[in-house]
C-alpha cells in the first residue's frame, strides 16, 4: 500500500506542515505551501499529472499515516481537523467521478 508519514510532533504551524508534506508527498517543485495546493495535488493520485510521487491504481488507496498525531492535535489542533475536512472532500472528488477514495488517515 503506499504510505506518506507525516511527523505530528514536528508539526507546530501552516509552514511545518506544508515542509513535511511537501518530501512526503512528492510535490512539485511549483507547490504553492497552502491547504488549496494540497487539495489540488492530491486530486490527481490517478492521473498523469505528475503532481506527488504516487500514482494510485484505479483501486489502490494512499494511506497518508500521523505519528505522534496527539502531538499534532495539542499544537495545531485546527490544522489537523482542516487537513481531515480536506481528505473527506478529495475522497468525496473522487467519488464523483465514479472513482474509489483514494485517501486514508491514519493517527498514530
Amino acid at each position: 500500500m503506499a504510505t506518506a508519514i507525516l511527523n505530528g510532533k514536528d508539526i507546530t504551524d501552516a509552514a511545518s506542515f506544508h515542509a513535511q508534506c511537501v518530501p512526503a508527498f512528492g510535490f512539485p517543485e511549483f507547490y504553492g505551501n497552502s491547504m488549496d495546493a494540497w487539495v489540488d495535488c492530491l486530486s490527481y493520485l490517478r492521473d498523469d499529472e505528475n503532481m506527488t510521487q504516487f500514482r494510485l491504481k484505479p483501486n489502490e488507496v494512499l494511506e497518508i499515516v500521523v505519528q505522534d498525531a496527539e502531538a499534532m492535535k495539542a499544537q495545531v489542533p485546527d490544522l489537523l481537523e482542516e487537513m481531515t475536512f480536506c481528505i473527506a472532500g478529495i475522497n468525496e472528488r473522487y467519488e464523483d467521478y465514479g472513482e474509489k477514495p483514494a485517501l486514508k488517515l491514519v493517527l498514530k
